[in-house]
Parts: structure tokens; C-alpha cells; sequence
């Protein structure tokens, strides 16, 4: 008996077709123009993503353990030549559809506002920290104010306002209820009773909102506009001068221009939407031509600012080259900015806290009333400690470095920084604090 041979019509290769191509297209673009390997050739051009550039390298151990057989899947999920398209249209339908965005942690309110969902928590109270705590912490900021008081040196803690705050009337309906308290409220009055050198920019915004000509937030940005950042820059500026009885360099503008169209950092928030087409941005949004006065002989007044990512607008404006005298940025107390090394990037707990205070006349602490909850991170604690008890200070500051030597490795390493991330949605808890798990995993000191 004759075997039937089985045939393809024109229509079935055309659906293998389509079903392959997206593989054969990713090997196609893999090819250099000389035939080697281009990893990077392929990755997708996505704000906020985790992406790792390095592909995984076999190994027998890998391979039995299936270690090497994941970490190929997740490069090559990310790699694959269809992942930005896919990713935009995606975000773009549920941002249609449902008025959602795929941006972890924020919300659409009113009118096209994009919010930090834990930043209108803020607003309402709803992250509302026990008042013990609060009063506890900043107990200890007085000792440091006081101890580095002796050496010639102000502290300064400065409470910026939030866009949940500055933006109530666009929060959506299901957050809004009435406000019993604030951890705003918390930090301030208790600064107060205290005697803490502080500024309330937080009360500042809420008294320039109702006669202010230009919007002090942008609807696509998480951060204040740059118009309301040239004016806290400029209220700081003052504030220093009269805390520590100095005189510096100035910011102006002779001139504002007003567009429709965001630019600095007005629509960060926008870029990690990732959409396949961004909406009209219909606001109008003022923006300064700053200059700062010209005065070597009043830029001698070095500012080290510990704050959240409120304070990276005036990093990029040149605040701390030509106000503060070249004064670092540490970032949640964290990174260092500019680095003390150039072309390598330097932590906090790599330098001498002592030497690093000392080097400065003014130690100025900035967040967010939505990062009040972590006010300083560790940086109050570990000055109070530094001063108050050296010698339990420096050998905890060693052991803690075991863990940072590794928890530095992860946030300079994708695959593992991507792991943390993971970790970090899964279990819901913060960033900082899944890397510093896996650290300690790592150093051998949890399984």
C-alpha cells in the first residue's frame, strides 16, 4: 500500500512563517556587520527596565542546576526583537482602555495628573508613622545639631512638598477622605518644639499655589516643575545665608519663557509610561533662565545635601558647583554625586563619615513629605552614634560593610539587580530593602 505524502500549501508555510519570524528576525539582528555577536544590538530602548547586556556563559554547574537554562530565557525575553513594540503597545492599551499605567507605584488621577500612589498616602495620612518614632529621630538630630554646632557646623532639615499635597483636587475620588494627620505635620511641629534648624518648603508651596503664575507641578512629572524647583533653590539659598550668617552666590532669571511642552524633568514620569504614542501634553509650563552670580569669594560654603530625588533637579542646574562650593549630593545617603573618584561609582559607606562631615559647613537634609517615613535613611543614626559613642560606631560601620561590598555588586550588576527588583514586587517590600536581603545571602550571614 502507497504512503500518502503529506504536502504543505502555500497558506501553511506562510503561517510557519509568521510564527518563526520574530526568532528568525532576532537572529538576523543579532548579526553584526562583520558577523560577530552584538549584544547589545537588540536591547529595547524602555525606561525603568531592569535589562542585562551580558549574555549568561555555560558552565557544567549552571547547566545542572538550571541556573544557566533561566538565565537565558530571561536575556533572551529581554533581547527578543519584537520587546519594545510589544512592551509600548501593551502599556498603550491598558492607558486607552483603562486609563491605567504600567509604571510601578503610580496612579492616573484627574485630567490626565500622573501621582505616586504612595505619595497621595502621604497626603491623606494614610502612612501616618507613630509620633514616638518621629520625635525619637529627630531627638537625635538635635544631638547631632548640637555636636556639630561646637565645630562650626549647621544642620539643616528641609521638608519639601509632595504632588499628592500640591495636587489634591486631582487625586481620584477613592483616595480623598478627610486628613487627621500628616507625617508632615509630624516632622514639622516636633522640628519646632525641638529648636531643630529646619524649612518648611512643604508650607511655602501651599502658600504660593493660590497666587503663583505658573504651575508649581507638572501633570507628567513626579517632581516638583522647574519653575518650582528655581524657587525652592532660591529659598534655600536665602535660608542658608541667614542659618549660618554667609553670603552666597545668588540665582536669577532675567527672563521666562512659557511653552506647552515639558521639558528637564516636567514628564519623567511620561518617559517610564513607555506608550506607543505619548498624549498632548496641554499644559503650560514656565521655565526660568537661571544664572547664578559670579563670586569665587562668596562660593566658600560647602553644602553636603543628603536628600531623595527631589534634590537631583538642582544637581543638574549646577547648584552645588556654584553655590556650595563643589558640596556632594548624597542620594538617600546612599550614592555619592559628583564621585570623589572620577569614572567610578562611590557609596557612602566607603568614605570616613567623620573626615566627610567636617569637610562642610552646612549638612542640609531634603525629602519629600512621601519619603518622610525614611527621613535621612541612615545617615541621622549613624552620626548620632558617631558622635555620641564612637566606639560602637566604627566596629558596627565595618561589619555593615561586609553586607555593602555585596549589595554594591547587585546594584552594579543587572541580572542581579533584576533578581532584587523581583524580589522587591513579589514580596512588596522596598528596593533598598530586597537588595540588602540578597546582600546579606550573599556574605553568608542568612540562607
Amino acid at each position: 500500500m502507497a504512503v500518502k505524502q503529506k504536502t504543505y500549501s502555500f497558506h501553511h508555510i506562510v503561517i510557519l512563517l509568521a510564527i518563526a519570524w520574530p526568532m528568525i528576525y532576532s537572529i538576523i539582528k543579532y548579526q553584526g556587520r562583520d558577523g560577530a555577536d552584538d549584544i547589545t544590538y537588540n536591547k529595547p530602548n524602555l525606561i525603568g527596565l531592569v535589562i542585562s547586556d551580558e549574555k549568561p556563559k555555560f558552565s557544567t554547574a549552571g547547566w545542572l542546576d538550571g541556573s544557566y537554562q533561566a538565565a537565558t530565557e530571561d536575556y533572551n525575553n529581554d533581547h527578543w526583537a519584537y520587546k519594545e513594540t510589544m512592551v509600548r503597545l501593551n502599556n498603550q492599551f491598558y492607558y486607552t482602555a483603562f486609563n491605567q499605567i504600567r509604571v510601578n507605584g503610580f496612579v492616573i488621577g484627574k485630567n490626565d495628573y500622573v501621582f505616586s500612589e504612595s505619595y497621595i498616602f502621604s497626603a491623606f495620612g494614610d502612612d501616618l508613622m507613630p509620633e514616638l518614632k518621629v520625635k525619637t529621630l529627630l531627638q537625635k538630630a538635635k544631638v547631632v545639631q548640637d555636636s556639630l554646632k561646637k565645630k562650626g557646623i549647621d544642620l539643616l532639615l528641609v521638608y519639601a512638598p509632595g504632588k499628592g499635597a500640591s495636587c489634591k483636587e486631582f487625586i481620584e475620588d477613592k483616595y480623598v477622605h478627610p486628613v487627621k494627620n500628616t507625617n508632615h505635620n509630624l516632622f514639622a511641629s516636633n522640628s519646632k518644639d525641638l529648636g531643630l534648624n529646619y524649612l518648611d518648603l512643604y508650607a511655602y508651596f501651599e502658600k504660593l499655589k493660590p497666587t503663583s503664575p505658573h504651575a508649581l507641578f507638572p501633570k507628567f512629572g513626579h517632581h516638583w516643575s522647574y519653575y518650582g524647583e528655581c524657587l525652592a533653590v532660591d529659598t534655600i539659598i536665602k535660608h542658608i545665608e541667614k542659618l549660618h550668617h554667609c553670603d552666597l552666590p545668588f540665582i536669577f532669571w532675567p527672563k521666562i519663557e512659557v511653552v506647552d511642552t515639558a521639558r528637564s524633568r516636567d514628564a519623567d514620569v511620561l518617559k517610564s509610561m513607555n506608550l506607543y504614542s505619548n498624549p498632548e501634553q496641554n499644559m503650560q509650563l514656565a521655565y526660568p533662565l537661571i544664572q547664578f552670580e559670579n563670586d569665587s569669594l562668596k562660593n566658600t560654603t560647602r553644602v553636603l545635601t543628603i536628600s531623595d530625588s527631589y534634590w537631583y533637579g538642582p544637581v543638574y542646574m549646577g547648584v552645588g558647583q556654584a553655590c556650595f562650593a563643589g558640596g556632594q549630593f548624597w542620594y538617600y545617603a546612599n550614592k555619592v554625586v559628583p564621585s570623589p573618584r572620577p569614572g567610578e561609582k562611590v557609596e557612602v559607606w566607603e568614605l570616613d563619615l567623620k573626615k566627610e562631615i567636617e569637610s562642610n559647613q552646612v549638612i542640609m537634609l531634603l525629602y519629600s513629605d512621601g519619603n518622610l517615613p525614611i527621613f535621612g535613611n541612615t545617615f541621622i543614626d549613624d552620626a548620632y552614634e558617631l558622635y555620641t559613642s564612637p566606639k560602637t560606631y566604627y566596629p558596627r560601620a565595618e561589619r555593615n560593610k561586609q553586607i555593602q561590598v555585596y549589595a554594591k555588586q547587585i546594584r552594579e550588576t543587572p541580572a542581579l539587580l533584576k533578581k532584587s527588583t523581583q524580589k522587591s514586587s513579589d514580596l512588596q517590600i522596598p528596593l533598598d530593602s530586597a537588595i540588602r536581603a540578597d546582600a546579606m545571602k550573599m556574605a553568608g550571614l542568612i540562607k
